[in-house]
């Protein structure tokens, strides 16, 4: 009876996990829901290369299998100058899509500079507002020491000073008129 959990204790589970949300995101649906998608990237890119040419190595060795089952020992001058010219066609149209690609991978990378600098740009900005911030706080800061000290001030029978506390209230004057 000690180790069966009470209808208590199961109650007081489910109200947690009620006021709780549930159980939450799976692992999966929280690292998709941060990632972000992003127009160049270049490990993407390398990825999808590789791949693409194991798929063409991949398929040429297929067709080749299939060429060797069809004409088992009936290679003839035909089938090989016929994978001659595949080759050659494989490597103009190979020189042909690396032309094309080069303009795409030159566009993407100037898209990535432009961000590139854009980013660094605001970056310098938001530094540049930082430290006038910072400067007009310790300007402020040191004023206000500077005041605070002067009217903790007190001669030598201990009376405070009134030169002080009479500029204050001429000051406050002075800001409230303006």
């Amino acid at each position: 009876m000690k180790n069966q959990p009470s209808k208590d204790g199961k109650r007081k589970n489910f109200n947690q996990k009620k006021r709780l949300g549930g159980k939450g995101l799976s692992l999966e649906a929280f690292a998709n829901a941060k990632s972000k998608i992003d127009g160049y990237n270049p490990s993407l890119i390398k990825k999808q290369r590789e791949f693409y040419k194991n798929a063409k190595c991949v398929n040429k060795y297929k067709k080749s299998l299939k060429q060797q089952n069809i004409q088992q020992d009936h290679i003839s001058k035909e089938t090989i100058t016929k994978l001659q010219q595949d080759d050659e066609e494989a490597g103009t149209s190979r020189k042909m899509n690396y032309k094309q690609n080069k303009g795409h991978y030159q566009s993407l990378k100037e898209v990535y500079e432009k961000k590139h600098e854009e980013e660094e740009k605001a970056k310098a900005e938001k530094e540049a507002m930082l430290q006038a911030r910072n400067k007009e706080r310790e300007v402020v800061e040191s004023k206000r020491k500077e005041r605070r000290e002067n009217m903790f001030k007190r001669t030598r029978s201990g009376q405070p000073i009134m030169k002080y506390r009479i500029e204050h209230i001429l000051q406050t004057l002075q800001d409230s008129a303006k």
